[in-house]
């Protein structure tokens, strides 16, 4: 299993690499205005958000939805080679890749927990990043077509469903019974915790939609981006491999100090967007911003939810789904309107979810 799941992570997330790093470069070539690249990334997240929900009336968590997810998946990522110029067209296949990932990755995330552990988790999701890194590395030497994109795209596609498909038809019983727990989460109760999340999703609107076009508008060159993307990962990668000494500590503190951390990265990406030094330095700050606070969240919602499943889609769908939605809807605009300031809003955005956090840690610590 830990084979298996480390090629799934490595897979998928070269799917997301090769989504956010270069698709809105291949929109921007193939004439998409800024506003329209922010409308055409949103509507991925938004599905996100909205899917959980469908599982709270009726819709059931289980291995038949899976394999629904991964068909959708394999048909979105093939309908990008024939709605490319169309924008209703493009708008529609972003959808059908939000529905079917809305399901993949949260219902394997809770076998990879319940397999490996928080604190072996990490060694495990490396795997991730290294797809992410080398499908950045190698696309950016051929992207000279939009089609190379959508071919890197589709393959990794059909890479990831194959080993997903065997991930779950190999998944012991324990994880299948996970879908008869009663929905234990309530987001009013909770919406400190929820706010906090959502808000730091949507801090990385401007970084996953725009940070390439931001930084070679700025005249950095497209290879010194890629370089920049690249650190951030092995960054990444570093934490995820010594982060389970950290996972054992207070989970909440570690979310309020990431978030914190990811409000001075953006900053420093307002002040400093032509300094490459100071550029590599704020890159490095993802080991905290991405790495350990998805662990970070993604375990504390483990241990807090007995539905984990359902807790897991919901992390998926209103952190990463409606915070993605509207991060990429703001920062569309904010491009547009006032491009000098794209990353002092995310910088707000962020320094907001690490007071949520704070008042939720508060909340509790009064129990």
């Amino acid at each position: 299993m830990p084979i298996l799941l480390s090629i799934f992570y490595f897979f998928y997330f070269a799917i997301i690499g090769v989504y956010i790093i270069f698709m809105p470069k291949v929109l921007a070539m193939t004439g998409y205005s800024p506003s329209e690249i922010g409308i055409v990334f949103a509507a991925s997240p938004l599905v996100r958000f909205i899917m959980p929900f469908a599982f709270i009336k009726g819709l059931k968590i289980d291995r038949a939805m899976f394999n629904a997810s991964l068909l959708i998946v394999l048909v979105s990522a093939l309908s990008f080679y024939f709605s490319l110029n169309n924008f209703y067209a493009l708008l529609f296949s972003n959808i059908g890749l939000g529905i079917g990932m809305s399901v993949m990755l949260p219902y394997i995330e809770v076998i990879s927990l319940g397999t490996m552990g928080k604190e072996r988790y990490g060694k495990i999701r490396l795997f991730g990043s290294v797809g992410f890194v080398l499908v950045a590395l190698v696309l950016v030497k051929y992207l000279s077509t939009p089609n190379i994109a959508l071919n890197y795209l589709l393959s990794a596609t059909i890479m990831t469903s194959m080993v997903a498909f065997f991930i779950v038809k190999n998944a012991d019983a324990k994880k299948s019974k996970e879908k008869d727990y009663t929905n234990d989460i309530s987001l009013v109760n909770d919406w400190k915790l929820w706010l906090g999340l959502t808000l730091m999703q949507v801090s990385f609107g401007s970084f996953y939609n725009f940070f390439t076009i931001y930084e070679t508008d700025f005249g950095v060159s497209l290879d010194m981006t890629i370089y920049l993307w690249s650190f951030g990962i092995v960054a990444e990668i570093f934490m995820l491999f010594f982060q389970g000494k950290l996972l054992k500590n207070n989970l909440l503190l570690i979310l309020q100090i990431t978030t914190l951390a990811s409000a001075f990265r953006w900053f420093l990406l307002y002040l400093f967007p032509q300094n490459i030094i100071l550029l590599f330095f704020a890159q490095s700050l993802h080991a905290l911003s991405f790495a350990l606070f998805h662990s970070a969240a993604i375990s504390y919602l483990y241990h807090t939810y007995k539905h984990k499943a359902l807790a897991q889609q919901f992390f998926s769908g209103i952190t990463y789904g409606m915070g993605g939605f509207m991060g990429a809807l703001i920062a569309g605009y904010i491009y547009e309107w006032y491009p000098r300031e794209l990353f002092l809003s995310s910088a707000l955005f962020a320094l907001l979810a690490s007071i949520f956090l704070f008042l939720q840690a508060k909340k509790i610590n009064n129990r």
